[in-house]
């Protein structure tokens, strides 16, 4: 079977319009797909780079929230050229006689550009959304439509209770056709209408993805139905109509969805073998190696161009262009650094700063973010939210401890 040629008829449609309320104040300058992870990479690259992996040509990004920095970050990185197929087309909201200004959900901002895809000869779509975590093999995706000839796939996995509580979840027959569908389901009774059978103790559900791969005249006569969200309005019709299929994930997937889920998947870097056949691609930075000097490492991530005269630095992931003064100890955090460089000629800082003998714990460092000497951020009093000190930008979510973009910590600061 050609996955080649599969990929060849379809093209992708990323909604990366997102204002992630979850994420804040991380998504306070910036949208959700454009938020870093990793030390090195943003959300965006993820869903990207698993369309170039698989040859999908023709790629739509849809954006909306706070966008600026997320369209110069992908005019930067793909980029191609003349001897290169491959096509990335940003679509944000316009005003046009035909066309409102704002769009209203994830079906809305198809639907608000559809003169776009009908002019594409596709015979399938698949959409993504740009702010998950994943690791897919979308040839086996491919394969499933080619098999099933399905008008209407959704990828799925099997969650827990908890994590079907914010996910659409779905029943399917044996055949792997959906039966039917829920969006977010709270209550008991749902919940039961939905599990999964199992031999474990804990209830299992199919939980949607996001992910979708659809006929194009699936998706056009879909989008002609009411409905601005695909989860709460149009995959409930979809399913009624019936050749809606379930494609069955068993790979890892995280939706990055609040502060801590940020947290752990970026600390989880740490633990596991990052290193990947199909690697995620990103801008190139051309930084020297990262200095360190007299500095104890463990279970850690540091990326490039920083330099390190710290104590001790444990389970964190350390992003580009970072200084750790001499005597700091640095633990379980995320240290995002700075992605972008400032001009040279700026008289704004190259580096995200942590000073002299500070004491980090548990803390998120977000971008050209500058901490003075002599400061401790351990939370030892566990505070799950607070907001005291939000007008110096800080905060604590999820018992986080979280530096905003830009922030200046002064010398001896304690929390």
């Amino acid at each position: 079977m050609d996955m080649f040629a599969f990929a060849q008829k379809t093209d992708c449609i990323i909604l990366a319009g997102g204002q992630g309320t979850r994420l804040f104040p991380l998504t306070q300058t910036r949208c959700k797909p454009a938020v870093c992870f990793g030390g090195t990479y943003r959300l965006i690259d993820i869903p990207l780079s698993h369309c170039l992996h698989v040859k999908l040509d023709s790629i739509f990004v849809i954006t909306q929230y706070l966008a600026s920095s997320l369209q110069q970050h992908i005019y930067e990185t793909y980029h191609f050229d003349q001897f290169h197929k491959s096509n990335i087309q940003l679509l944000s909201p316009e005003e046009t006689p035909t066309r409102k200004v704002w769009f209203k959900g994830t079906a809305d901002s198809i639907r608000q550009n559809l003169e776009y895809f009908e002019a594409s000869s596709a015979e399938y779509f698949l959409i993504l959304s740009g702010d998950q975590l994943y690791n897919m093999d979308f040839n086996k995706l491919f394969a499933f439509a080619e098999e099933s000839n399905a008008d209407f796939i959704i990828a799925a996995l099997s969650v827990e209770e908890q994590e079907a509580k914010r996910m659409g979840v779905l029943n399917i027959s044996a055949e792997k056709e959906v039966l039917d569908f829920f969006e977010k389901p709270s209550d008991a009774i749902t919940l039961k209408r939905f599990s999964q059978p199992t031999t474990l103790l804990s209830p299992k559900y199919l939980g949607s993805m996001g992910i979708y791969l659809c006929k194009r005249e699936a998706l056009f006569n879909l989008l002609k139905e009411e409905g601005d969200d695909f989860g709460r309005h149009l995959i409930p019709l979809q399913v009624n109509k019936g050749g809606t299929h379930c494609y069955q994930h068993d790979g890892y997937w995280e939706d990055i969805g609040t502060v801590l889920s940020y947290y752990q998947a970026n600390l989880a870097l740490t633990r596991e073998n990052h290193l990947d056949t199909k690697p995620i691609f990103t801008t190139a930075q051309q930084l020297p190696s990262t200095l360190i000097r007299a500095t104890r490492v463990i279970d850690s991530i540091i990326a490039q161009g920083s330099i390190s005269e710290a104590s001790q630095i444990t389970n964190s992931v350390i992003g580009m262009r970072i200084k750790i003064g001499a005597g700091s100890v640095i633990e379980s955090c995320v240290l995002v650094g700075n992605l972008s460089a400032f001009p040279s000629s700026s008289t704004l800082p190259q580096f995200c700063s942590i000073g002299k003998n500070c004491l980090l714990k548990k803390v998120i460092v977000d971008e050209h973010t500058i901490i003075g000497d002599n400061v401790t951020l351990t939370n030892p009093n566990a505070i799950n939210h607070l907001d005291t000190f939000k007008d110096c930008g800080i905060y604590i979510r999820d018992g986080i401890i979280i530096i905003t973009s830009g922030t200046k910590v002064p010398d001896g600061f304690t929390l």
